[in-house]
């Protein structure tokens, strides 16, 4: 099972209470999908918390749209990261019980991350940016 190298990996903000959900959620599926529950949970672990009104506008949470660069394969995509009943590739909303969503939380705009793929490749990710969603009013 490859993970990404602690070296490689630049810091990253999440909600609090987003953090606190996710936990619970990556916690739940743990015998289900153990390496995208460890990485998750990794990634919790070692994120900056702020309150949902302190978080950096640049910063990748949930209900976010991120557009990043598969440096690999040279392609860009765009996807709104969401919880998993929520998940629809046809609508380019990703689940960060994959492998991918679990690397892109927390990233800012200009950040890259190495990342393992389905096949176990490691993969650099480059945030290009990051669309908050609207606020309800």
């Amino acid at each position: 099972m490859s993970k990404p190298r602690a070296g490689k990996r630049p810091a990253i903000h999440m909600i609090d209470s987003e953090a606190e959900s996710l936990s619970n959620l990556a916690m739940a599926v743990e015998d289900r999908l153990p390496q995208v529950s460890a990485m998750l949970l990794g990634e919790i672990t070692r994120a900056v918390l702020h309150k949902t009104d302190r978080i950096p506008p640049d910063v990748i949470t949930m209900h976010a749209r991120a557009s990043f660069l598969d440096e690999a394969s040279g392609r860009e995509y765009s996807y709104e990261l969401v919880y998993p009943k929520d998940a629809d590739i046809a609508e380019y909303r990703i689940s960060v019980l994959t492998l991918v969503g679990a690397g892109l939380i927390g990233l800012r705009e200009g950040q890259s991350i190495l990342w393992p793929d389905r096949d176990g490749r490691e993969r650099k990710l480059s945030i290009l940016k990051v669309q908050q969603p609207a606020k309800a009013e």
